[in-house]
């Protein structure tokens, strides 16, 4: 019956939410990358951040909903190739972010051109879009997304229900709440960063920030998958 058909659908999207929001607040490379974007390149960068996250998240919630993420699930190759690639990148920021520590190097964003835009517009553009880039790749390299996204989302899809359509309105509950708490991030990072004019003051954040991407590499290298 259509009421119960629906009662279904709003009562699998409620539990649902209640489990996205504790995956949401859990602390990630993704926050530190909105958080570290924001404090190196204003809000405008860190919400770009953000939504770069959330289109890796859209990603791999179609992969879910093809069976691709139960693919990667089951190949230890393919696992082990997205894994190396995710340890790779998080260094690669973290590496990145502690070279922008010496003494008359500005920090930039990830991803960010080293030379300067002849046009004001143009630089805006290269930020904007680097910050996007680096949310949505670190997303998409984190092979631990693809794996909780397949053992979750099945479990909150209900029977006789579209998979794709389905999968994806999860998926969208989950960056409705992924939006909310990277709002919260930026506010905070952006009022932090009134008190991090400083160059020393921020080269110690960039240090901090840089250890931290390296840790979360580090720690993707030990998972067994």
């Amino acid at each position: 019956m259509p009421g119960t058909y629906t009662f279904g659908v709003l009562a699998a999207v409620l539990a649902f939410t209640v489990v996205a929001l504790v995956l949401t607040v859990s602390p990630g490379p993704d926050t530190v990358v909105v958080l570290r974007t924001t404090i190196t390149s204003g809000r405008r960068a860190g919400f770009l951040a953000g939504f770069g996250v959330n289109l890796g998240c859209y990603a791999w919630g179609v992969a879910t909903a093809l069976g691709l993420t139960a693919l990667l699930a089951a190949s230890d190759i393919a696992y082990t190739a997205v894994r190396i690639a995710g340890v790779a990148y998080l260094m690669w920021l973290g590496a990145r972010a502690l070279w922008n520590t010496r003494p008359g190097v500005r920090s930039a964003t990830p991803g960010e051109p080293e030379e300067p835009a002849t046009a004001a517009g143009t630089a805006v553009s290269a930020r904007a879009l680097a910050a996007m880039r680096t949310g949505f790749v670190t997303n998409l390299l984190n092979p631990k997304v693809g794996v909780i996204y397949m053992t979750l989302l099945p479990q909150f899809v209900p029977h006789d229900v579209p998979v794709l359509p389905a999968t994806l309105l999860l998926v969208t509950v989950h960056n409705l709440l992924g939006m909310a708490w990277f709002a919260l991030v930026v506010l905070a990072a952006h009022v932090m960063r009134g008190g991090l004019t400083r160059p020393s003051v921020r080269r110690r954040m960039e240090r901090l920030t840089g250890l931290v991407f390296i840790g979360f590499g580090i720690r993707l290298a030990a998972e067994s998958g």
